[in-house]
């Protein structure tokens, strides 16, 4: 989220001070902490959906409306890239991770000891 920030920033020649980008975040920032409480991210925050999706509306939509009714401006292009950077930064390393795991291979299961509904050996 930051370094969405930071970078439209600086490509706007807005300065990079503390205040600065904590003016701009802040909508972004509570969009996304409302859109991880709503999918209660934290339980999987892996899974691409719903937690990566939730967090990506999350920090772009709801973000969005919280910049207007802050009174910062929202123009169609600013939303479309929002769109994109974020779901890239928040869906994008969520897919590379299922990729990665899906791609090692399965553990083996544990031996038990003596289960109860076993068949006894002959």
């Amino acid at each position: 989220m930051l370094a969405f920030v930071i970078i439209g920033r600086h490509a706007h020649h807005d300065g990079t001070s503390p205040a600065g980008i904590l003016y701009t975040a802040w909508p972004f920032l509570a969009g996304l902490a409302l859109g991880i409480a709503v999918a209660r991210a934290w339980r999987r925050p892996l899974a691409l959906v719903p937690a990566g999706v939730a967090a990506w509306l999350g920090a772009a939509g709801a973000g969005m409306v919280i910049r207007v009714l802050a009174g910062q401006g929202t123009a169609p292009a600013f939303i479309g890239v929002t769109l994109a950077f974020l779901a890239l930064f928040l869906l994008g390393w969520r897919l590379a991770a299922l990729v990665a795991l899906r791609s090692l291979p399965a553990r083996p299961r544990p031996a038990t000891e003596h289960r109860a509904d076993a068949a006894p050996e002959a």
